[in-house]
């Protein structure tokens, strides 16, 4: 990501929630993510309850990147659900790595009395904080913005600074991350975040490392390379879904549940035939 920008594909799924939030069957509803995309986008969204663009829209983005539209949005309604399990199980505290433009803290009704503690880079920390203020009107009370480069900076050097509470049982949100950072930014999280409470939650999403060393493996894997590259936003990391039970292992967490773009896709949105992105996988584990 440039220095003086917000994460592009933050917006690009902000975007796709927005579009969703249009539709009269929708999974989910979301009013706040119209607010994180530039004009153009915003424009889209408003145009989306008609027919003729709703189709021009989703052929584009299929198009440009197959799959990805029905994925995120099947993604963000798994990831939910997972976590309104994990809240209902006694969670007391959420805590979103790379939060982006997620808007759960203000969207999701069970997290209304829940602290939300949201970490990214400044960038895109600064920028959520305004739209916010700008045009929702405050920071939700709730709500905590932290800060931080999760390949140059130390987590618990942070949560030292913040004093975050380990003692309570915690949700650990992080979604659209480990793919971007270093093997070593990777495991230094997942050391961090064995440091929670027994029955913390962890929910996170990853890449399948098959994609980055043979993309052409992939519908779109290639291309979607290449378009990360351009926009410097590009992958470097990944697992292989067969070694995370004993990865998350060494951390005592236990692998509860490991989707493919493919399952939770049929999951939440079985008459939807797009395929791609089956390389994008979302995992839950357990702190034992």
């Amino acid at each position: 990501m440039k220095a003086e920008q917000t994460s592009r594909t933050a917006q690009y799924m902000a975007f796709f929630r927005a579009l969703e939030t249009q539709r009269k069957d929708r999974l989910f509803s979301d009013p706040y993510a119209i607010h994180f995309v530039d004009s153009k986008l915003r424009l889209a969204t408003r145009l989306y309850h008609y027919p003729i663009i709703t189709k021009y829209i989703n052929n584009t983005i299929n198009r440009k990147i197959p799959g990805a539209l029905s994925s995120g949005i099947a993604r963000t309604k798994y990831i939910d659900s997972l976590l309104e399990k994990a809240v209902s199980n006694g969670v007391k505290q959420v805590i979103i790595l790379g939060a982006g433009f997620d808007t759960r803290a203000v969207r999701l009704d069970f997290l209304k009395d829940i602290p939300v503690i949201e970490i990214d880079h400044p960038n895109t920390s600064n920028f959520k904080a305004e739209i916010y203020k700008k045009r929702i009107g405050q920071i939700p009370q709730n709500v905590t913005f932290l800060q931080i480069d999760f390949n140059q900076q130390n987590l618990d050097d942070l949560a030292l600074k913040n004093n975050l509470d380990f003692s309570k049982p915690t949700a650990i949100i992080w979604e659209g991350v480990t793919n971007y950072l270093t093997e070593e930014a990777v495991k230094s999280t997942f050391s961090f975040i064995s440091k929670f409470a027994q029955h913390s939650h962890v929910i996170f999403t990853y890449v399948h490392k098959d994609v980055l060393q043979n993309p052409d493996s992939f519908l779109g894997g290639k291309k979607l390379l290449e378009d990360l590259e351009k926009i410097e936003e590009h992958w470097t990391f990944g697992f292989s879904p067969e070694e995370l039970p004993g990865y998350l292992h060494q951390f005592n967490i236990e692998l509860l549940e490991d989707l493919g773009a493919n399952e939770y896709r049929e999951r939440f949105l079985p008459d939807r035939s797009e395929k791609g992105y089956e390389f994008y996988r979302t995992a839950i584990g357990l702190k034992k």
